[in-house]
């Protein structure tokens, strides 16, 4: 067996768990083998005309999924194309669907997220009516301290040397519990449950997506 194929039956595996997890905690769980299904199956949960916006989500511009709502009939609200960001911001807890990825989860469908500005997370915890993840399986941890480490160490650096911000952590690669005024290590949410069944979804992705 070729160590693709390896790969793909390992994460088939993995996939099966994490969405099992996921339902015993009220949030449903998809998996795709490729971006290509990945998209088809965002796309559906998505009603036509539908108000859709997202925080930053490197994982759904990788599936091709914000090029698919920009061109598609949907309200896009797009925070890049909005004067007044905080509009743009405030605009997504009314939204119909939010999309979103997460900085790393768990085996057992628990979900961990950091944030800046706070607003992709709060989005997360309430307002929109749907909340959509694509995740890549390269975000699958055994549980939530090794999740918590991930988002600390693998996620945020990376996006602070992407924001080209001046962290310890975009210098070192690692984090360093810092409290600069750049940090966007400011707000954690660990979703482990779902009060209101229908609200999230998790598109776990065959593939490495997204930081």
């Amino acid at each position: 067996m070729a160590i693709n194929e390896n790969i793909t039956k390992r994460n088939t595996l993995l996939a099966q768990k994490v969405i099992s997890g996921l339902g015993s905690r009220n949030m449903s769980g998809y998996f795709a083998t490729s971006k290509e299904e990945a998209l088809k199956l965002a796309l559906c949960l998505i009603p036509t005309g539908s108000s859709v916006t997202m925080g930053g989500a490197m994982s759904a511009h990788e599936i091709g999924l914000v090029d698919a709502l920009k061109e598609g009939n949907y309200n896009f609200i797009d925070r890049d194309a909005y004067e007044d960001k905080r509009a743009a911001m405030l605009a997504a807890y009314d939204a119909d669907v939010f999309i979103s990825s997460a900085n790393a989860m768990t085996e057992d469908g628990i979900l961990v997220n950091i944030d800046g500005n706070a607003n992709r997370v709060s989005a997360i915890a309430q307002g929109p009516k749907k909340v959509i993840f694509i995740v890549g399986m390269n975000k699958v941890c055994n549980d939530v301290d090794s999740a918590l480490k991930r988002a600390r160490n693998v996620a945020a650096p990376i996006n602070a040397q992407r924001f080209g911000l001046s962290t310890p952590c975009a210098q070192t690669g690692s984090c360093m519990n810092c409290k600069s005024p750049d940090t966007i290590c400011c707000q954690f949410l660990v979703t482990r449950f779902s009060k209101h069944k229908d609200r999230i979804h998790v598109i776990l992705v065959d593939d490495n997506l997204g930081f």
